[in-house]
């Protein structure tokens, strides 16, 4: 089996090569640093396989490319799949893996980091102490303890969120299509219920129809005033320009998000001496109350490890025509 990685930085290849070694050692892997789309699609031509991150658009134009140039696989090193055309997939006979699972705690512990961030205004204190100034004026937070979270999506990470926030000592609200059984704690009601009872909310579901822009002007409008609305799922869960909207209209105590919708141009990377293309995610850093990170719930040393284990396992099976069907996108 013969790999190539696109959009790798030096955290994916020291994971990758650490691991590829006992049944993993005959699998070939080369990496690339620039992203796929329709001008790299064709460098893959030689190859069983690419694998790319969370941020590449596999679309059908570059499905067709890989296709012709006889790839049979994508592997996809995170667990979302909204940047796959799986109908173009299907068309074109290309097998996509996953990876659904790697270490959820990693993602529900950077939300609640984001949580308690904005909540204690850590991110003002840390700037305010290296100036030299050590007054505690606009730096009062809330006890989270005592108060109510509502988790949206209880899966995996969602699941690791609930946990967290009732060792913290809060009431859990959860809203999923499916009851979580492993959570007796939690009370499951609905969207409405939830957006309006939480002093927390953080999104936890999957980006799709149905759930594209779940956080808008009419859910913001329900939500308790001086909420704190946390989300390292998908950008396109929440309408920046509603979301902006409420932030100007002192709707919400604080905000964290490790993701948002116009990221693709700057996730991973940096660009401190560019000029940003449109004017949201620098109306957003403007914003005191909220804290924007570079979608880096995932990375944990664990996390890294769990992603390169399970994309080789997909690798392999696949090579041996076993898929793991857990981690097929069907």
């Amino acid at each position: 089996m013969k790999i190539l990685f696109y959009d790798t930085k030096q955290y994916d290849k020291d994971s990758f090569k650490e691991n590829l070694k006992g049944k993993y050692k005959d699998i070939i892997i080369d990496f690339l640093e620039g992203d796929i789309s329709p001008r790299t699609a064709g460098l893959a031509a030689g190859y069983d396989a690419v694998c790319v991150f969370v941020a590449s658009i596999v679309d059908e134009t570059v499905i067709k490319i890989l296709s012709k140039v006889g790839v049979r696989l994508v592997l996809l090193r995170c667990a979302g799949y909204n940047n796959v055309d799986i109908n173009a997939a299907k068309k074109y006979n290309l097998t996509v893996l996953r990876v659904p699972a790697y270490s959820p705690e990693a993602v529900a512990e950077h939300a609640i980091a984001l949580a308690l961030a904005v909540n204690r205004k850590i991110h003002k204190a840390y700037i305010k102490v290296r100036e030299n100034n050590f007054s505690l004026v606009g730096l009062t937070g809330r006890n989270f303890n005592g108060k109510t979270a509502g988790i949206i999506g209880t899966g995996k990470i969602g699941t690791a969120m609930c946990k967290i926030c009732n060792g913290l000592g809060m009431k859990v609200l959860a809203n999923d299509s499916k009851v979580n059984e492993n959570l007796p704690f939690a009370q499951y009601c609905s969207l409405n219920e939830l957006l309006s009872n939480s002093d927390l909310i953080s999104l936890h579901c999957p980006l799709t129809d149905k759930t594209r822009y779940l956080i808008n002007r009419d859910s913001i409008s329900k939500m308790k005033d001086g909420v704190i609305l946390i989300n390292t799922s998908r950008g396109g869960l929440i309408n920046t320009n509603d979301l902006i909207e409420g932030i100007r209209d002192r709707k919400f105590f604080g905000v964290g998000l490790d993701v948002y919708e116009e990221e693709n141009n700057n996730v991973f990377e940096n660009r401190e001496d560019d000029i940003l293309e449109t004017s949201i995610t620098a109306r957003l850093l403007s914003f005191p109350n909220v804290i924007v990170t570079s979608h880096q719930g995932f990375l944990t040393r664990e996390a890294l490890k769990g992603i390169a284990i399970t994309t080789l396992e997909n690798a392999l099976k696949f090579g041996g025509d076993i898929i793991i069907e857990d981690n097929r996108v069907i």
